[in-house]
């Protein structure tokens, strides 16, 4: 994947920074799985939803830029995999070999 995305001339990761250090989100009890650059926004939202007995109506601006942040995530990573894609393609036509790693693996036994 690293290899297709450098010929495509994408840069792996996120233009997000990420704010909410290894520590804080320990401290606040994130899930490993919501350790993201949005983490800072999920540890008021979840204070704010203990605090206000998880009424979903009460917490609906932390909860909007919460989730604001996740989707300009899940764009960001949709559009970099577009131009590997992209990128992948013009190489099929141009008669080239393949940028990127096969699906199975040639070393996978499929009998």
């Amino acid at each position: 994947m690293e290899a297709a995305a450098a010929a495509a001339g994408v840069q792996l990761g996120t233009s997000k920074p990420q704010i909410a250090t290894q520590a804080e989100m320990a401290e606040e009890r994130v899930p490993i799985a919501y350790r993201d650059q949005c983490a800072h926004l999920l540890i008021p939202l979840n204070k704010c939803r203990v605090s206000e007995f998880y009424l979903p109506w009460k917490c609906e601006p932390e909860r909007h830029a919460y989730e604001k942040c996740e989707y300009e995530l899940v764009m960001e990573r949709m559009l970099k995999m577009q131009k590997i894609r992209e990128a992948q393609a013009a190489g099929k036509v141009k008669g080239g070999a393949t940028i990127g790693v096969p699906l199975i693996p040639s070393t996978a036994k499929l009998g």
